[in-house]
């Protein structure tokens, strides 16, 4: 294997083991920064010796295994030992030196659940949670972290630091909390699941346009929320709109990796289980009898187009209106964004791109490449091929994903294409 496949081979496992390696740790070293620091030490024995001895049959154990060690050395050697082994005798785990040679290998609970609640404390501020949260169980990076929520990479790495510092110095307790401390923790806690999903059904960055894993990860510490906290609506209205987005993962790449948009979709091949689950759980939301947060409504928009038999058949009229309820609970430009394309279907392009236009104006997606995406969309559907080339160009321009660059300068060129057409005498498209 040449050094820059074993690299990248390395990269994917990275992505699928850290989390839970992290959240092993965390269990043993009772120290969040600790524990990525260690998990990372492992990775760059990995990145020194697997180029040369090959991929363990079993990388993620030779990671935890690796890890485990020094984290064993560490708490023989270092003055730091005494605390850690002071803090594990009041704690309701009591381990002894040869208890933590083997604490690895059991798991006692959710380990990841417990590492979504520490990084979820209230100890920390709003910001700074989602930004560890999303860099330790997601595996992200600060820059795509940074691109998601449209902010300076500097500002992600300044937030995930002071994080791991604090979270350090208030001697946060590894756990799920109960009553109402997990109340107070919950919608943070459902915005990072959220927002690991999303990072999986559409990669920010990379060669990949999805990573099912993660999404598949989130999905299960969902099912899991909803277990812990029944009555609570929006952990249903989230699981339902996971399981449902889900259901689609077959039909959103072809068989080489190429987006393939929802309309164009095959439906038959959705995982029509999945699609009764998420609607049973969006029931269980609204028999709850309160109004339906962001979560549950998101969920009703992807219940119509499950629902739809084929995309002719897709209530856009509905989706609209549940859009604009929306935007009354958490008003926000990519949310308005969405309402635009519901418009756009609803009504027609004309009227989609109107509230589009207003949105260019708007700070915060400036470098949002699905802004002139949509845009060009539209302009396309409205037969305006030479803007609508100009606005791929740029969507790919500003996209991190490499298949959805590939994808967006194809668009470019059939744009071009139209362009070409129409210059020597041919028919411009006409609006869909």
């Amino acid at each position: 294997m040449t050094s820059s496949a074993a690299q990248r081979t390395i990269d994917a496992i990275w992505r699928i083991e850290s989390a839970n390696l992290i959240a092993g740790l965390a269990r043993m070293v009772r120290d969040v920064g600790l524990a990525e620091d260690l998990a990372h030490d492992a990775l760059v024995i990995a990145l020194e010796r697997w180029p040369d001895t090959g991929i363990p049959d079993n990388p993620g154990a030779w990671l935890m295994t690796t890890a485990k060690r020094r984290a064993i050395d560490l708490m023989r050697r270092s003055k730091l030992s005494d605390r850690k082994y002071e803090e594990l005798g009041r704690s309701s785990d009591l381990y002894t030196e040869h208890d933590l040679e083997n604490t690895m290998d059991g798991e006692i609970g959710d380990d990841l659940l417990r590492l979504i609640f520490t990084t979820c404390h209230p100890v920390l501020s709003r910001e700074a949670r989602v930004a560890l949260t999303l860099r330790l169980l997601g595996g992200l990076t600060t820059d795509e972290i940074a691109h998601a929520f449209l902010v300076a990479e500097s500002t992600i790495a300044q937030r995930i630091v002071r994080a791991k510092r604090t979270l350090s110095a208030a001697r946060v307790l590894f756990e799920v909390p109960l009553g109402e401390e997990l109340k107070e923790r919950l919608s943070t806690v459902l915005e990072v699941i959220y927002l690991m999903f999303n990072e999986g059904y559409t990669a920010t960055s990379g060669g990949n346009w999805i990573h099912p894993l993660l999404c598949q990860e989130a999905l299960r510490l969902g099912r899991i929320l909803a277990e812990i906290a029944p009555t609570e609506p929006e952990v249903h209205g989230l699981v339902a709109l996971m399981e449902i987005q889900s259901s689609r993962f077959k039909t959103r790449v072809s068989p080489t990796g190429e987006p393939i948009l929802l309309m164009d979709q095959n439906r038959a091949l959705w995982d029509h289980l999945l699609i009764r689950r998420g609607l049973a759980a969006l029931e269980r939301a609204q028999k709850l009898g309160r109004p339906l947060g962001p979560y549950a409504l998101q969920a009703a928009i992807s219940a119509c187009h499950a629902r739809a038999c084929t995309a002719s058949e897709t209530d856009w009229t509905r989706i609209a209106a549940l859009y604009e309820a929306l935007t009354r609970i958490t008003p926000s430009p990519v949310v308005e964004l969405n309402r635009a394309v519901a418009i756009a279907m609803a009504f027609g392009p004309a009227f989609g791109l109107q509230i589009v236009d207003e949105l260019t104006s708007e700070p915060s997606l400036k470098e949002y490449h699905l802004l002139p995406s949509v845009r060009g969309d539209l302009l396309m559907k409205l037969g305006r091929m030479g803007e609508a080339k100009e606005e791929f160009e740029r969507a790919a321009s500003l996209t991190h994903n490499a298949r959805e660059r590939e994808f967006l300068l194809k668009r470019t060129a059939e744009c071009a294409a139209n362009v070409s057409g129409n210059r020597g005498g041919g028919r411009s498209a006409r609006p869909n």
